[in-house]
């Protein structure tokens, strides 16, 4: 009987450490998936300050 508590007690460790570790796995998913947003955002706002430095540099070219 006394087998039984132990297994029992180290499978219930085990479920709780699963679990703990699946919990810790999905805020590193989720961190990793704000970097890549933030990352997508960046290279948006850089490709929109190209855009308008072109537009600044014809507009100066064209008036001089």
């Amino acid at each position: 009987m006394d087998k039984a508590k132990i297994f029992k007690k180290e499978c219930d460790d085990w479920t709780k450490w699963y679990h703990k570790m699946l919990k810790e796995l999905k805020a590193i998913i989720d961190v990793q998936k704000q970097m890549w947003d933030m990352m997508k955002i960046a290279e948006e706002t850089n490709t929109t300050i190209i855009e308008i430095e072109g537009t600044i540099l014809k507009a100066a070219s064209t008036t001089k």
